[in-house]
């Protein structure tokens, strides 16, 4: 048995539009990881699935169970509290540790660790080409 048949109108036509709407969202987000080819790349394409996707779809909920309950049901904002807290230091935590692992593995495309320290010290930094020719492993393949 389901309380949809108790829904009006409008209210079944707005969750609807939202419930489209973050799906589309979210279905961006996965296209977006699929589609970029580097690991730094594919950790942004999802925030927007998880941040907008996700926030339509617990309007849409909220919507929905206000309109049946005849109160407002506010549960949801909980649920988005969490996933917006959340969702940035689990992607900051991949990031950092896909950064370890690349200058573990001698990645060339990761900036040297010095230069956050520079950076953070507010001492004024080389071009990257005087900092690329300066890294023992930038000289190229062996003879």
């Amino acid at each position: 048995m389901t309380h949809a048949a108790n829904l009006s109108a409008w209210a079944a036509l707005l969750t609807a539009f939202l419930v489209l709407l973050g799906a589309g969202l979210t279905l961006l987000g996965a296209i977006g990881t699929l589609r970029f080819r580097r690991f730094f790349e594919r950790v942004h394409a999802p925030t927007l699935g998880t941040s907008w996707g996700t926030g339509a779809i617990l309007l849409a909920s909220i919507v929905c169970f206000s309109a049946l309950g005849s109160r407002p049901i506010l549960h949801e904002f909980m649920i988005g509290a969490f996933i917006t807290v959340t969702t940035p230091v689990t992607l900051m935590l991949l990031a950092r540790a896909a950064l370890y692992r690349d200058r573990v593995e001698g990645n060339v495309d990761v900036p040297p660790r010095a230069l956050l320290r520079r950076r953070s010290a507010g001492v004024e930094e080389p071009a990257l080409g005087d900092m690329m020719a300066t890294r023992p492993d930038s000289i190229g393949p062996e003879a």
